[in-house]
């Protein structure tokens, strides 16, 4: 295992492009006041996972920009003439929140003039498909809600939509194209979808016991958790069963993972305990309507979602008392940055 400093020196390394001139670059001592806020005790195993789980699914503006800039050329995208099929691409630029799309927009424009000296405005024909972009899809709330109100206002008779994010979790991406469906047929329309991907993250329920998200197999004993879990009615925590193989390496092993799980999740607790009137989607391990959160560890160099647990991201680094009293480790940009409160959706 690495020392502390060195655990600490890396974390700081693999996120210090983000939020890149919005806040100040991630150092050791910014990881080591983050970490403070726990136990002792658990300290170094909490940064020694944590360290694993952010070089997995920590996004780099590199990474990002690389993946994007490899899709120029994707034989499964695009025919044997790259540069004539993006020409005819439309690109959709209908976010109707956040600034992701418009940026991830920019990072392709500049690969597609590298390659084929093409500006996405001068992309786009009648006969062409059409292509999303985004960073990553969570919940599929947002995209889906972007592409049904264009599906009802502006999208022809008959159309084929490719969705293009880095990365997407199963449930959501299930629950998003089931939905783009169903609005295409109410619509009277003949539109297609797919969903490209460079990962895909597990976290249904009916697969939790392989679930690539932070999803504890027990609960700890804490009276704040607890409190909070009595009220779980409509959507009661299901733990998983330890052990499950799998598919893409998020975590160490099972002692690590339930660590990072058992000491996020206390965190998160007494983080809501700590909000007056909290909304029921506000959950430990990150925004949800079920269970004890989202539990995603997907983070982009571009903010934080709040799918992630509380505890990375919750707080104001200023604050000496109230319920913003907590030191982030990647403090969240929202739509409604004077509020932290207000209007929180379940994706970036």
């Amino acid at each position: 295992m690495k020392t502390r400093d060195e655990l600490l020196q890396s974390i700081a390394t693999t996120i210090q492009d983000y939020r890149e001139s919005e806040v100040a670059r991630p150092t050791p001592v910014h990881v080591d006041r983050w970490v403070r806020q726990f136990s002792a005790s658990v300290q170094l195993q909490l940064l020694s996972e944590l360290d694993h789980v952010l070089d997995k699914t920590y996004f780099s503006k590199e990474t990002v920009a690389g993946f994007f800039d490899h899709q120029i050329t994707h034989h499964e995208l695009v025919k044997a003439n790259p540069c004539d099929s993006w020409k005819n691409v439309n690109f959709l630029d209908i976010q109707q929140r956040g600034s992701s799309q418009k940026e991830i927009l920019t990072l392709f424009q500049q690969s597609l003039m590298r390659h084929c000296n093409l500006a996405i405005d001068a992309c786009g024909s009648d006969a062409g498909p059409f292509f999303y972009l985004d960073d990553v899809l969570f919940s599929g709330g947002h995209i889906g809600s972007d592409l049904k109100k264009w599906i009802e206002e502006s999208a022809p008779q008959s159309a084929k939509v490719h969705v293009l994010v880095i990365g997407t979790h199963h449930l959501g991406e299930w629950q998003c194209k089931n939905g783009l469906v169903e609005a295409a047929a109410k619509a009277g329309k003949k539109i297609s979808f797919s969903i490209w991907a460079a990962l895909r993250l597990e976290n249904r329920l009916k697969y939790r016991d392989t679930s690539e998200v932070l999803w504890p197999s027990s609960v700890p004993n804490d009276q704040t958790l607890a409190n909070y879990m009595a009220q779980l009615k409509k959507f009661p925590f299901k733990p998983r069963t330890a052990g499950g193989t799998l598919q893409y390496p998020v975590f160490t092993g099972e002692p690590g993972r339930q660590v990072l799980e058992r000491e996020l999740l206390l965190a998160g607790a007494r983080i809501r305990a700590g909000c007056q009137d909290p909304k029921i989607s506000m959950r430990p391990l990150g925004y949800s309507p079920f269970g004890l959160g989202f539990g995603s560890t997907i983070v982009t160099y571009r903010n934080c979602p709040n799918n992630c647990p509380l505890a990375l991201w919750w707080g104001d680094a200023t604050a000496t008392s109230g319920a913003m009293h907590w030191y982030p480790l990647l403090p969240r940009k929202t739509n409604a940055q004077s509020n932290p409160f207000a209007d929180f959706e379940f994706e970036l």
